[in-house]
């Protein structure tokens, strides 16, 4: 990854990101290293190999912790490892997330807790843990990654898209509650970035050739163009910036 402006007060940073070693958080993992923070992620899938690359790559490597964040004692117990080594974490991204398919009318009540438990709940309890050393430092950053699915009318997967429209209501609450402590929060919401687990599931050529059709910019979205988003929105450069959603779509949605 190449081509990102470099934010000096993110060296050092204590950085801890969930869903960080695949798809979109790993690419964010990268690029936090690439700024010299301490990077930990979390997910449950073994990220060996991925921190040796990452090391090789950046020449720093990434702390990752073995967790699944439904399990809300294992996040706390990760959010707590993570700053044991790194320091009081200052920029919390909450980025793992499931966007299973599921036709409406087949949907059952244990499909929807389970996406609920991982889409929603850990962003919540994530930063209800790390706030409060963000308010002993005086400062800090959150960062909710969403989707602007929730704005498209779109269908297939109901509890996804509910827990995007509840991550913008979160996201907003914080900011208004915390704000008065120097703790920013906001939202980034992607388009359609295709990840080799989108590849692998449900999208097709002709689905990803339709939705580039509705977008400005007429190509297909990676994992990195997330990054400098989220750089920006960790970085003093949006020292102004809180209880925003940061739309990087390639133009199909509008906020204003």
């Amino acid at each position: 990854m190449s081509g990102h402006p470099i934010f000096p007060d993110l060296a050092g940073a204590s950085v801890f990101i969930t869903g960080g070693g695949s798809g979109i958080g790993a690419a964010l993992t990268e690029g936090f290293l690439q700024q010299g923070a301490r990077v930990a992620f979390v997910q449950r899938s073994d990220a060996t190999a991925f921190c040796d690359e990452m090391e090789a790559k950046t020449g720093n490597r990434p702390l990752y912790i073995p967790c699944d964040i439904s399990d809300l004692d294992a996040l706390r117990a990760a959010l707590d490892a993570a700053a044991e080594a790194h320091g009081p974490i200052g920029v919390l991204l909450n980025n793992a997330a499931n966007d299973q398919r599921q036709q409406t009318l087949e949907l059952d009540e244990a499909f929807w807790d389970a996406s609920m438990a991982i889409n929603l709940k850990p962003y919540f309890f994530a930063a209800q843990h790390v706030i409060p050393a963000m308010q002993a430092e005086g400062r800090g950053s959150i960062i909710n990654m969403s989707s602007i699915s929730y704005m498209m009318a779109t269908y297939g997967y109901a509890p996804y898209i509910a827990s995007n429209a509840a991550i913008s209501g979160l996201t907003r609450t914080l900011a208004r509650e915390f704000g008065p402590d120097g703790i920013r929060v906001n939202s980034i919401m992607p388009g359609m970035v295709v990840t080799q687990k989108q590849l692998d599931k449900w999208l097709t050529p002709e689905g990803m050739a339709e939705h580039i059709e509705r977008q400005c910019l007429k190509r297909t979205l990676a994992p990195e163009d997330m990054v400098g988003g989220a750089l920006f929105l960790a970085s003093e450069a949006s020292a102004a910036m809180t209880a925003q959603a940061l739309v990087l779509d390639a133009g199909v949605v509008t906020t204003g």
